[in-house]
């Protein structure tokens, strides 16, 4: 990211009459082609879509054969593009996988994490503490376990330059349309690269998943089994009944989506032939299940009536602790910026910055 010129106002946070709080991101809407269709804010931001990237990972698990060798589920699949909350569900089947690998949990990379939710702690808590496929990024990990095996690869699966990496860079390039190695890279908080990309090429890489777009047959089988088992099976990907169920729910399998640590999310209404990416600026997790349920409203993936009150569902009001009271969300977006620079903008001005840094 660069600096407060890239971020428009998103959401406030109301306490009775006054605002409390105000949150500002960006929202960029592209079309398979990269068109830009819509942005609120600059949609050359570069920044870490985090675990919104999941998605893109788990091709790389059904294109080279690991997940039928393994016989995976679409279960398995959606574990494999999930931050989960590690209830009993979740873990049955991260456990599952791993006995399919041959493997424990100690060749996990990610650390050993808690359940989210507190009854859950405290049953864990009580079985010993800590575990890895309590992290939420523990489904992920298995993929890349997997690929890594099925590739003939050790399984320092972490490794950049280990071949289960290396297919996933090429799969993210391919949707991208452009180099993913020559990216600014970084650690996720379990303990794999992460890469910083442009929102605008990022919503446009998830229209082109939603659809199966690729220049490779199994490659195209693979990102449709993906957008299959995410959509199916909704309450894997978070936890059961959470935001991002709601949303897949309510919009009757018209979107697939996935959040990203930071305020990052990322989703497409495959119907539209659409893609979204929004990024809350202060990296706050609420408001931006609120602003996507705006989006799909604004560009009919769901009748408008039906987005407002779908954003009741996702950011609900928090009452205090006598369960009274408390604060609510309201989404506000600004105009959309011009979809060309015009010398009204600062995209005008700052035209060739980011271009020389992404060409």
């Amino acid at each position: 990211m660069t600096d407060a010129t890239d971020f428009v106002e998103l959401a406030r946070i109301w306490r009775g009459p006054a605002v409390e709080s105000v949150h500002s991101g960006a929202v960029v809407v592209t079309n398979i082609d990269g068109r830009l269709v819509g942005c609120w804010g600059d949609a050359g931001t570069v920044t870490f879509p985090r675990s919104s990237l999941k998605p893109f990972q788990a091709i790389g698990l059904i294109e080279s054969g690991a997940a039928d060798a393994l016989g995976l589920s679409d279960e398995h699949i959606a574990m494999a593009c999930a931050s989960h909350g590690a209830e009993p569900f979740q873990v049955a089947l991260v456990q599952d996988w791993l006995g399919r690998l041959g493997l424990d949990e100690s060749a996990l990379v990610c650390d050993p994490a808690l359940p989210r939710a507190q009854g859950d702690i405290v049953a864990a808590c009580q079985a010993g503490g800590p575990r890895r496929i309590f992290h939420n990024c523990s489904g992920k990990h298995c993929g890349f376990l997997s690929v890594a095996k099925q590739l003939g690869a050790g399984l320092d699966y972490a490794n950049p330059a280990n071949p289960a990496q290396q297919l996933y860079m090429d799969v993210l390039s391919e949707y991208l349309g452009r180099d993913a190695r020559k990216l600014p890279m970084g650690y996720d908080h379990c303990g794999l690269p992460a890469a910083a990309v442009p929102m605008r090429d990022m919503a446009t890489a998830m229209a082109r998943l939603a659809v199966g777009w690729s220049a490779n047959s199994a490659r195209r089988a693979a990102a449709k089994r993906v957008v299959r088992a995410m959509t199916n099976h909704p309450d894997h990907l978070s936890g059961m009944d959470a935001a991002t169920s709601r949303l897949v729910r309510a919009a009757k399998g018209k979107v697939v989506l996935k959040g990203g640590a930071e305020g990052y999310l990322l989703a497409a209404a495959p119907e539209r032939g659409l893609g979204f990416a929004i990024k809350v600026a202060d990296g706050g997790s609420r408001v931006k299940w609120g602003v996507l349920a705006r989006m799909l409203g604004h560009y009919d993936v769901m009748p408008e009536a039906e987005a407002e009150a779908l954003i009741q569902l996702v950011e609900p009001p928090v009452p205090n602790s006598n369960g009274a009271g408390g604060n609510r969300t309201e989404i506000v977006l600004e105009a959309p910026v011009p979809t060309t620079p015009t010398e009204a903008s600062l995209a005008f001005w700052m035209g060739g910055v980011k271009e020389a840094l992404f060409p």
